[in-house]
């Protein structure tokens, strides 16, 4: 079941959800929309290694924008810092994004209950396109959880992406044992 706009709002007052900054006008129907923060990564080097440490150089989004070129994973973030207690995110694009050729995931669109972070991004483009800072990028939907929750993700010592951040962060694939 996915939350509607009234019941985002209702879990916002309970506590079960926090949006910061929240705008209301980016509230839909039974979903919130997202920005594109001012940070981007692409990985220092063109070969990534699923056992490395594959590091990225960070660079600001220009107030004249960044131009997306195809064939290559840039890694953004969201403006938006979000806590949830008691759902599952999921973070898709908009239909607005996608009509531009941009994906925002490449697998990672759900989050887990607990998750309390801004939102890397794993952004490719079909053709070369100008984004900038700010722009709407994605939405968020919360889907109500059956059963009781064991262990929530800002409760796990493991927990790779906890750290609190307004900075796309890389893979910690490095950090598994395989």
């Amino acid at each position: 079941m996915i939350l509607s706009d009234k019941r985002i709002l209702e879990e916002i007052d309970k506590g079960n959800i926090l949006i910061e900054p929240f705008r209301k006008d980016c509230l839909g129907t039974n979903s919130y929309d997202v920005h594109l923060g001012r940070h981007l990564g692409t990985y220092k080097d063109r070969l990534l290694d699923a056992r490395e440490h594959n590091k990225i150089e960070l660079f600001e989004i220009p107030l004249e924008g960044f131009v997306l070129q195809p064939g290559t994973l840039y890694l953004g973030v969201t403006s938006e810092y979000t806590e949830t207690h008691a759902h599952v995110p999921f973070l898709e694009g908009k239909s607005s994004t996608g009509r531009l050729g941009i994906d925002i995931h490449a697998t990672a669109g759900k989050g887990d209950v607990g998750f309390c972070n801004t939102w890397t991004l794993e952004i490719s483009c079909a053709q070369p396109v100008r984004i900038y800072a700010g722009m709407p990028i994605g939405q968020l939907i919360y889907f109500v959880v059956d059963g009781e929750v064991d262990k929530m993700y800002n409760t796990k010592k493991d927990a790779k992406y906890a750290k609190r951040t307004v900075k796309p962060v890389e893979s910690m694939m490095w950090k598994n044992k395989f």
